[in-house]
């Protein structure tokens, strides 16, 4: 599902070169749910722009769903994409639009059907429990009904693979459960999930294959 091998991410400023990842290896198998664990700044999110190709690695080989990333033509990178629920700390939700009409845009975007939009986009908010909040604008929202619209928007497509980057990281404790309560409900549903995070309590709490990062190298894998 995942592979890096000897990984690297150098970041050029000017004649600076800043390194954000350093030999980096590991494996994520079918159906797993790990948690990418580190403090800010520590390359957690380098990390997962490199799986979902808007970012390409400075060294190493990077595999996602049994592609291998570094020669991607354009065409193949938007198909890879596809196939890739992502979430990030913001919600980054279409003010102007309903919830039900932000999860429906993704949709469109592909040319779905209109009568299959629907059916898909109820489902998807059903699985989320924002079934009710259809017609809900952001501004309607909790911060965690937001993010778990954010969350349907992400698998309204059924993606085989989620990243989450940070999807607590502006919610309190109880908002931030029930987030979490959803993402193991889609990985339940046979979604691999990875999920960055810098808070140790959700780390712990999760009780999942821990991958934890500082400075930009793997330090740990336990669980």
């Amino acid at each position: 599902m995942i592979e890096l091998r000897h990984v690297g991410k150098v970041y050029r400023v000017g004649p600076a070169r800043i390194p954000s990842l350093t030999d980096v290896s590991f494996r994520v198998d079918r159906g797993e749910f790990a948690v990418l664990h580190g403090p800010s700044g520590a390359g957690k999110t380098t990390l997962l722009r490199l799986l979902y190709r808007a970012a390409v690695p400075t060294e190493g080989d990077v595999e996602v769903l049994d592609q291998d990333l570094h020669d991607l033509r354009r065409s193949e990178v938007a198909a890879l994409r596809r196939s890739i629920g992502v979430v990030f700390q913001d919600a980054k939700l279409l003010q102007a639009r309903t919830v039900y009409e932000n999860i429906a845009f993704v949709l469109r975007v592909l040319g779905t059907p209109r009568r299959q939009v629907k059916t898909e986009v109820l489902e998807a908010l059903r699985t989320v429990g924002l079934g009710a909040r259809a017609q809900s604008y952001p501004f309607q929202l909790s911060q965690g009904e937001a993010q778990r619209a954010a969350l349907a928007r992400a698998i309204v497509r059924k993606p085989p693979l989620l990243l989450a980057d940070e999807p607590t990281g502006n919610l309190d404790d109880d908002m931030a459960d029930e987030v979490l309560g959803v993402i193991r409900d889609i990985w339940a549903c046979g979604t691999t999930v990875l999920l960055a995070t810098h808070q140790s309590r959700l780390a712990a709490q999760l009780r999942r294959r821990t991958l934890r990062l500082e400075g930009g190298r793997l330090v740990k894998d336990e669980g």
